[in-house]
Parts: C-alpha cells; sequence; structure tokens
C-alpha cells in the first residue's frame, strides 16, 4: 500500500521576504521560545495555497496538474498589508505577515484546490509529517481542517513569522513569489522539505 505524507502547497517569497521573516522570527524565538525556528533550508517561509496528505503514487499527477498551472499562471507583485496575529487551537499567539488577497492570488489557490481535490485528502495523522514524535494535536487539526475553515471564501494569505506576538516589524510594502512548491509538512505546519517546485510564467 502506498505511503501517505502531509503536504502543503505553496508559494516561495524572493529573498528579501525570506530574509525578513527569518529575522522577525528570530525575535520572536528569542522572546516565546523555539516552537518556530525559520530558515533557508529545513523551515521555510512560505504561503500557504493547499493543505492535504496524498499517496506517494499519486505526487507525479499532482506535479503534472501543478506544472501546468504555473505555465499559465502569472502573479503581479504581492504586498504584505501589515500585521496578523491569531491563536491556535490552544489558544496559543502565532504571528505572520498579512498578504493581500488579489485577485490573482485568490485565483490560484482556488484554481490549485480544485485541481489537487482528486488526489488529496483530510485524514491526516502524525506519522505523515516529519518528525512524527514532535506532532502536536494543533498541528494535526489545521491540517485535518484545512479546506472547511481556511480555503476558498476562507483564504488569509500569510507567511507565518512564529510563535508570539511581534511588535515593530520593518515591513518590505511588495514582492515577488514566482516558484510554486509541494512541501513535506512538520510540526505547527511548518515547511520542513521542498519535494517538488516549479517557476511561475514570467511576463
Amino acid at each position: 500500500m502506498s505511503r501517505k505524507i502531509a503536504i502543503d502547497v505553496v508559494l516561495l517569497p524572493e529573498d528579501k521576504v525570506t530574509t525578513r521573516a527569518i529575522e522577525a522570527n528570530r525575535e520572536l524565538v528569542r522572546k516565546f521560545g523555539e516552537k518556530i525556528v525559520l530558515d533557508r533550508s529545513g523551515c521555510l517561509p512560505h504561503i500557504s495555497l493547499c493543505m492535504g496528505c496524498i499517496a506517494d503514487c499519486d505526487m507525479g499527477a499532482a506535479e503534472e496538474v501543478l506544472r501546468e498551472i504555473a505555465a499559465n499562471t502569472s502573479l503581479p507583485e504581492l504586498t504584505i498589508t501589515g500585521l496578523g496575529i491569531a491563536e491556535n487551537s490552544h489558544g496559543e499567539t502565532v504571528s505572520a505577515f498579512q498578504i493581500d488577497a488579489i485577485p490573482q492570488l485568490q485565483m490560484l489557490h482556488e484554481q490549485v484546490m480544485k485541481e489537487l481535490r482528486p488526489f488529496t485528502d483530510y485524514d491526516v495523522t502524525a506519522d505523515m509529517l516529519i518528525n512524527p514524535n514532535e506532532v502536536e494535536r494543533s498541528t494535526l487539526l489545521w491540517i485535518k481542517n484545512y479546506r472547511d475553515k481556511s480555503s476558498f471564501v476562507n483564504f488569509l494569505p500569510h507567511i507565518t513569522i512564529g510563535y508570539g506576538q511581534a511588535t515593530a516589524v520593518d515591513l518590505p510594502a511588495s514582492f515577488i513569489a514566482s516558484e510554486l512548491a509541494i512541501c513535506h509538512l512538520g510540526n505547527h505546519c511548518t515547511c520542513r522539505k521542498v519535494l517538488w517546485s516549479v517557476k511561475l510564467q514570467q511576463n
């Protein structure tokens, strides 16, 4: 039987935003601890478009779907509108860069969700994530409820920067996100490993 893994289909931002997110995360880690420690290889800043579980045997088909979407998608610059502060299912505070949900970004999210639907489900278990022994219930609940609570009309594009309430962060106004990727999820819905990626169509 094919193994299933928990994935996140994401947009990866350009370097200046990756750097700023890591810097903001370091301040949160210093004040609130190391639940999320962002870096450039094993815990990537990202914009989630579609979470779910997928069987190894369906990865090739999912990649082909995303390759076709990428070949026909060109995003304008995206805008960070401010800091977002939310709580997870345990009541813990999480900070993020909020991103303007422009029509092109909303359309991309919905297209990815719809076209990957035949290959994904939400029956997630800890062994589907990287480092299963670390995985908390709040992580599993977020993935399990992603389609119902975080997609389509509930889609709120953001880049998570970590646990705790961030303050006085110097925000880049706009940026390019031209790389679409499939990442293997870790605890706190972090993108721990890029499994596949492709560039979006360029104007």
